[in-house]
């Protein structure tokens, strides 16, 4: 495919289950409404983004893992795109994943992608709830290209990018939650976006292809623990205005998405607060091109990145 068009969609936590996935099919018949072959949306977009805290009951958040897929399945069906969707996996009792699903145009799954690098941190407990993937590195093939899809914490790894450019990925895609604590001054706020966005920008560069990052916005909480999972997932009006309520603890999701071309050039960039349905169209000639002139690729030493393999080479 010469040119991609694809859509970007970002958007708040509407308090519920059903309400929030509402507003992304509405999101979703916009952007095919501008001509997006492809959608991406943003990471764990079903619920809140329960990792703020450890708490045993938000693993009931993957307990429909087989239902979503389907219903998932018919979005991409009923609007003729590809669609990634980032799901919460329930794989065994005790076993979950953070799991970025690929659906075809007639909704066929063409694939998954388990997220690799799990993070440990203040308000991102992810370690709690995700085990590693073990998928590998795999590139996804779509009637867009093939699509290689991870999943935000992978986004800070260059050799998860390079994997998967050795794998014939013809573009990289991050579905993303991530954010500033309250609690920073602006200068750390400021510091921290920009290295996000300077990260994956070396990886369209080092890679020679394009990169698309989709971010959630909005405030949340960091703990909903008055709300129990089950009233998150039905339309109860406790929820919603739990959902919705703002205080001093949580996160403050930067939104920022972007796309970068393959020489890192900015094709476009979200701002930070409002939701976002842009379809951006990608020249993915531009590849082979700057593939030709910059051949980063064919001299690689390989012979002598043994220690890469490494925990730390000393």
């Amino acid at each position: 495919m010469k040119n991609l068009k694809v859509g970007l969609i970002s958007h708040k936590f509407y308090g519920t289950k059903s309400a929030t996935i509402a507003r992304t099919k509405e999101l979703i018949a916009e952007a095919a409404k501008k001509g997006a072959n492809l959608i991406v949306l943003q990471e764990l977009h079903q619920t809140h983004y329960f990792c703020q805290r450890e708490n045993t009951e938000n693993f009931d958040y993957a307990t429909n893992f087989e239902d979503d897929v389907k219903f998932w399945g018919s979005i991409a069906k009923e609007f003729g795109v590809v669609l990634v969707a980032s799901l919460f996996e329930r794989r065994s009792a005790g076993l979950y994943h953070n799991t970025a699903v690929v659906f075809e145009r007639d909704g066929k799954v063409l694939g998954k992608y388990r997220k690799m690098h799990i993070p440990d941190d203040p308000n991102f407990y992810e370690k709690f709830y995700f085990t590693p993937g073990d998928m590998g590195f795999a590139p996804i093939d779509t009637s867009v290209g093939r699509l290689g899809v991870l999943v935000c914490w992978d986004q800070w790894y260059p050799e998860a990018a390079r994997a998967m450019a050795l794998r014939g990925a013809q573009v990289l895609i991050y579905p993303t939650a991530i954010g500033w604590f309250m609690g920073d001054d602006v200068a750390e706020r400021i510091r921290q976006l920009e290295a996000w966005v300077a990260v994956q920008r070396g990886h369209a560069v080092a890679n020679s292809l394009p990169v698309i990052a989709v971010n959630r916005v909005g405030f949340e909480k960091a703990t909903l623990s008055e709300i129990s999972p089950k009233e998150i997932l039905s339309n109860s009006k406790k929820a919603y205005k739990a959902g919705n309520a703002c205080d001093d603890e949580g996160i403050l999701f930067w939104g920022n998405s972007f796309v970068f071309g393959a020489q890192g050039e900015e094709v476009f960039r979200s701002e930070c607060e409002s939701e976002l349905c842009e379809v951006v169209e990608i020249d993915m000639q531009r590849c082979e091109n700057v593939r030709r002139w910059w051949p980063f690729l064919r001299d690689r030493r390989i012979e002598s990145y043994g220690s890469l393999l490494k925990r730390f080479d000393d």
